[in-house]
């Protein structure tokens, strides 16, 4: 049986060779699963091979091979790897379901609420590779979601102070591609980085804002930021 930081590098790393066929660097692994050092991440490659899941090549830089998956790995989960899927959502979880022909006004109905599901953290800040999968649902007044599909953030970071958005909030979004400028979105940048931030279109680049001056704005080329999703609504516990 795996730890979860080895699984974690396991699906990074067949992630990446499958997307270029290239193994990561030690630096985009320990930057991918959050490390502090090197080490760290010597000490899980040392530990998957032992167990047989990867092997390393002599005398090539770099060199990993993906001998075998965990079993409990399902269907197309290795080929979504570490990448953000909001497609993972199925069926009714967090989709507003569409109005009765002849809505009936009452107390109950007003109360009705919708599963969503969290799917991880997300990064007021410094950009982060830790956005999971579905780990669990939480239920969510119809009043504070939109038409479609949505999806749950926990926010670690404080870089979107001054919207109201603060480390620890959960964040409601709206599974999306698009986005006008001025509105927070979650951008995926290069295919690795999961931030929160709020979009503004300089041209043909791509601005991604922080609503906090300690952080600089970052701005990118159109081809390096996929929009996955925008915005609705937060829930904050006290």
């Amino acid at each position: 049986m795996l730890t979860r930081k080895q699984h974690e590098l396991l699906m990074f790393i067949h992630e990446r060779l499958k997307e270029s066929g290239v193994p990561p660097s030690f630096d985009e692994m320990k930057e991918a699963l959050d490390l502090r050092s090197k080490s760290g991440i010597h000490r899980l490659i040392t530990a998957l091979e032992e167990r047989g899941f990867i092997r390393r090549l002599p005398h090539r830089a770099r060199a990993l091979e993906i001998v075998r998956l965990p079993d409990s790995v399902a269907p197309g989960l290795a080929a979504r790897g570490r990448g953000f899927a909001p497609s993972v959502i199925e069926g009714s979880l967090g989709k507003v379901p569409p109005p009765a022909p002849e809505p009936v006004e009452t107390e109950a109905a007003n109360s009705n609420a919708v599963a969503v599901p969290v799917m991880g953290r997300i990064a007021a800040g410094t950009p982060i590779s830790a956005i999971q999968n579905h780990s669990h649902s939480i239920q969510v007044p119809v009043e504070l979601l939109t038409k479609g599909e949505h999806f749950a953030l926990e926010v670690r970071g404080d870089s979107m102070v001054d919207a109201g958005i603060l480390d620890g909030d959960t964040v409601l979004i709206r599974k999306t591609d698009t986005a006008d400028t001025g509105d927070i979105v979650v951008a995926l940048i290069d295919d690795e980085e999961a931030t929160l931030k709020r979009l503004r279109r300089k041209g043909a680049s791509i601005a991604l804002e922080a609503a906090n001056p300690a952080y600089e704005t970052r701005i990118f080329g159109p081809d390096r930021v996929a929009i996955q999703g925008r915005l609705v609504g937060l829930i904050r516990q006290y």
